[in-house]
């Protein structure tokens, strides 16, 4: 390797062996925490809580399908990138970085939004909101990164575990309200195959997909902490299946708990569910504290995205996708600039105070890498079969395969649901794809993902030796 090579890569380099599969696990839980708060019941407003049932089940196939489909690539290109790294193995530099841009727009935007309903939490705890709020939060939480990955995901583990009991405290206290009939009191409409079970007939399944997909959105993030893992081949696809279960777990408890004892049409209007379900039934203590832990669910989710998407950045610098500088890192190997350039960014979409409108175009861009990352697990099956695979998808390319299939019939939900949140990011799609070829097709550090790898190895190899 050059001189210049080691020069460059060594100073974009992460701190590995900073987290466990555990870790990885919790990181993978408080991606997606917030929204078992709220999001989801907007969904049964959509379709009753029959066609939104349907709707979550479907969603949750495909993320499962698509976690075991990661699980495998994570393991074979342990790469800070993710679902890039994957993307640019089996379809070179394009599809790897309309494979980022995607993911990108997604984790650019979810912060933005989670901080805006971080602003609406703090106005009804405390009585204030604005800006500077939304600034407050990111130089806080950005800072805590900015201190080191350990620190970072210690304190988000903390934040994501009291987010969790408040779940689990309200689902054991709800058991003894629930009534099954309350599953089913949302008005049945002239809809084409409305009944009881779905008072908004079959549209109303399909424009419920996006709220379904906010139970596990972004738990497809784990495997951007693959070169900081201690032992990425096992603990990144430990840590995204362990997370997947566990959020499997949580949405059962909210989808049917929640609904079945505060009323599925009171709780598809609500902006707080489960604490608008604890004072239907009484437990009015237990809300007013469900009400200020409620925050840390948001908060993790903040808090751990912002993780996500300077990993994300950092990879796309580095390779020469985005603005090399980006990718620079401190004496403490954290990516300052891919953490604070995209917070200034999203501050200012904060402005908007457009919150729903961000979450539907980052279910957009998500459900593009969806789609994208499944078809890179079919490709890389076909193209390399003899590549060393320590984890294997169960059901290999079928499994993506589906994975693939509903990540594209989830993409036309969101535009049933919102066109306007389609085109929108349909434009921000075009402009970066634009950038690429445009400009950094001809700027990229290496000509495949195998070449990058190897640079990669061979200044990690470097270091090594000299330290």
């Amino acid at each position: 390797m050059s001189e210049n090579n080691k020069e460059y890569l060594a100073k974009r380099q992460l701190k590995s062996g900073t987290a466990g599969w555990v870790l990885l696990a919790g990181l993978g839980v408080s991606y997606v925490i917030s929204g078992d708060f709220a999001g989801w019941n907007f969904g049964i407003a959509e379709a009753g809580w029959g066609g939104f049932a349907i709707a979550a089940v479907l969603m949750a196939i495909m993320y499962l399908a698509l976690v075991l489909s990661l699980a495998e690539m994570s393991a074979a290109i342990p790469a800070a990138g993710g679902g890039y790294s994957f993307a640019r193995q089996a379809m070179g530099p394009a599809g790897g970085y309309l494979t980022g841009l995607a993911v990108l727009i997604e984790y650019a935007l979810a912060p933005a939004a989670i901080v805006i309903f971080i602003g609406s939490a703090v106005q009804e705890l405390l009585g204030f909101n604005g800006p500077w709020v939304y600034a407050l939060f990111y130089i806080v939480f950005v800072g805590i990164h900015l201190a080191g990955v350990g620190e970072a995901l210690k304190v988000m583990m903390v934040i994501s575990g009291l987010a969790v009991l408040v779940i689990i405290a309200t689902a054991v206290v709800l058991i003894g309200n629930f009534d099954a009939s309350r599953l089913y009191d949302v008005a049945v409409t002239e809809a084409a195959g409305a009944s009881e079970f779905l008072p908004l007939g079959w549209y109303g399944v399909w424009a419920a997909l996006p709220f379904a997909m906010w139970l596990f959105l972004a738990v497809e993030g784990v495997p951007l902490a693959a070169e900081e893992a201690k032992d990425p081949a096992k603990d990144v696809p430990k840590g995204i299946i362990g997370a997947m279960i566990f959020l499997l777990f949580t949405a059962l408890l909210v989808v049917v708990l929640v609904p079945g004892a505060g009323g599925a049409a009171a709780m598809g209007a609500s902006a707080v569910p489960l604490v608008d379900a604890l004072n239907a039934t009484g437990n009015h203590s237990l809300a007013t504290i469900v009400n200020i832990l409620g925050l840390a669910g948001l908060v993790a989710s903040f808090f751990s995205i912002i993780y996500g998407y300077s990993r994300l950045v950092f990879a796309l610098s580095r390779a020469g996708y985005l603005p090399r500088s980006l990718s620079i890192t401190t004496s403490r190997k954290v990516p300052a600039r891919a953490l604070i350039v995209p917070a200034i960014f999203g501050f200012i979409a904060s402005l908007s105070g457009e919150g729903d409108l961000m979450l539907a175009m980052a279910v957009v861009g998500a459900t593009v890498s969806y789609a994208l990352m499944a078809l890179s697990h079919i490709l890389v099956r076909f193209k390399q079969p003899d590549m060393p695979r320590p984890y294997k998808t169960p059901g290999g390319i079928f499994t993506s395969g589906i994975a693939l299939v509903l990540s594209l019939i989830a993409l036309t939900g969101v535009y049933a649901f919102d066109p306007r949140a389609f085109l929108f990011t349909m434009v921000l799609f075009a402009i970066g794809a634009a950038y690429y070829f445009g400009y950094s097709a001809k700027h990229l550090v290496a000509k495949s993902a195998n070449e990058e790898f190897a640079l990669l190895a061979a200044a990690e190899s470097d270091l090594s030796i000299a330290n």
